[in-house]
C-alpha cells in the first residue's frame, strides 16, 4: 500500500485495514507499507505516487497495490495512464467487490478525504474486506462469469497494446519526475531487491 501526502495521516488506518483485510479472507500475502508516513519531510503528489505504483507492478516487486488521495479519482485516473496498471475507483464495498470479481486489475485506489467522516475507517475496512473476498476476475454475477471474464481479458489486451512498456518510455518521462518517485527508498530498494523484471531494475540503478 502506498498513498499520497495529501491524506498521510489516514496511512496508520489504511495500513491496519489493508492487513486485517487480507487475514480475513485467508490471504497468506506480505502487505508492505511504502507510506507516506505522517511527518516525512519531503511530500509526494498522486501522479508522483502514482509512477512509484507503475514501478512497483511492472518490476514484479509488487503483485497489487492499494492506494488513494483526497477524491480517489486523481490517483486511479494517473495510475491508469501508465503501462501495466488497472486501477480501480473503489469508493464503497460494492464497487470494491465487482472490480475484483470482474475487472481483476492490479490496484485500487481509495477516496481517503472526501466522505470519509466519522465513520469513513468502517467503511474503508468494508470495503477492503468485499475487494479481497474471493479469487479476482472470476467473473460476476455466475450466469454471465465467462462473459465478464472474456472482457476482461479483453480490456487488458487493449492496454497491452495501447501502452508502451515502461522500459520503453521512462527515459522520455520528465525526468525530475521519475527521480522524485525514486526519492521513497522504500519503492526503490524493494524494486532492486524483489522485482523479477531486471531490464526495469537496471534502468532503476540510472537514477542512483
Amino acid at each position: 500500500m502506498i498513498q499520497a501526502s495529501s491524506q498521510s495521516d489516514k496511512n496508520a488506518a489504511l495500513y491496519r485495514c489493508v492487513r486485517l483485510a487480507a487475514e480475513k479472507n485467508g490471504r497468506e500475502d506480505t502487505v508492505v507499507n511504502y507510506g507516506v508516513f505522517p511527518g516525512e519531510a519531503e511530500t509526494f503528489s498522486y501522479i508522483e505516487t502514482a509512477l512509484d505504483i507503475c514501478l512497483l507492478l511492472s518490476s514484479g516487486a509488487a503483485d497489487f497495490i492499494v492506494t488513494g488521495c483526497s477524491s480517489g479519482q486523481g490517483m486511479m485516473l494517473a495510475c491508469n495512464s501508465l503501462p501495466g496498471v488497472l486501477c480501480g475507483y473503489v469508493p464503497t464495498p460494492q464497487d470494491a467487490f465487482l472490480f475484483g470479481r470482474i475487472n481483476g486489475g492490479n490496484a485500487a485506489s481509495f477516496p481517503l478525504g472526501l466522505g470519509f467522516g466519522w465513520l469513513g475507517e468502517i467503511n474503508l475496512q468494508c470495503t477492503l474486506d468485499k475487494l479481497f473476498e474471493g479469487p479476482f476476475g472470476c467473473g460476476y454475477p455466475p450466469g454471465e462469469a465467462q462473459r465478464k471474464k472474456r472482457d476482461a481479458e479483453a480490456l487488458k489486451a487493449i492496454g497491452a497494446i495501447t501502452k508502451r512498456p515502461l522500459s520503453e518510455v521512462v527515459g522520455v518521462y520528465d525526468q525530475e519526475l521519475v527521480r522524485k518517485a525514486l526519492r521513497r527508498e522504500a519503492v526503490r530498494e524493494d524494486i532492486l531487491r524483489h522485482g523479477t523484471d531486471r531490464e526495469i531494475a537496471a534502468l532503476i540503478e540510472r537514477y542512483r
